[in-house]
């Protein structure tokens, strides 16, 4: 943590449970990480939702209690066939993007959608991998974002 940094701030992590072997990376590297940053983990709290289309409505509620510093979603989309997996989440991240604006908590996406998906032990291994990666950029871009508004604050004021 640097010295200009923010204490620590209160976090929601709002995870979609589908793929919650793969997903549940993201969250542990992100607590991780954001421990090595400074923050308290009992400051994180996890908020379990059945997809990702559950993500931003869940994201609104929570920034609109005051509570949370930031947000974060989480959620592996993939195509199962029946939908445009793109679609679905290239929806979830223009709502989460639009909670930030409207609510002015910041609201950072974990949602990834891959191109190629199967339930192989190599493609769960992978993205296991990968998420514990998205986790840990999460957490830094969490302090990254808190850092630059705690120094708007102080311009602010100065």
């Amino acid at each position: 943590m640097n010295a200009n940094a923010t204490p620590s701030a209160r976090i929601a992590v709002i995870r979609a449970r589908w793929h919650a072997g793969i997903v549940d990376q993201a969250v542990t590297s992100f607590i991780a990480e954001w421990q090595a940053l400074g923050g308290r983990a009992e400051d994180v709290d996890v908020i379990d939702v059945p997809g990702a289309l559950e993500i931003p409505l869940h994201a609104q509620l929570l920034a609109r209690t005051g509570r949370y510093a930031a947000i974060l979603g989480v959620a592996l989309v993939v195509d199962g066939g029946i939908y445009r997996h793109d679609f679905v989440a290239g929806s979830v991240v223009d709502a989460i993007v639009r909670v930030g604006l409207d609510t002015g908590v910041p609201v950072l996406s974990a949602v990834l959608t891959p191109h190629n998906f199967q339930e192989s032990e190599a493609h769960i291994a992978f993205f296991r991998d990968h998420f514990v990666i998205k986790g840990r950029e999460a957490a830094q871009a969490a302090r990254q974002i808190l850092d630059a508004r705690a120094q708007v604050a102080l311009a602010a004021v100065s």
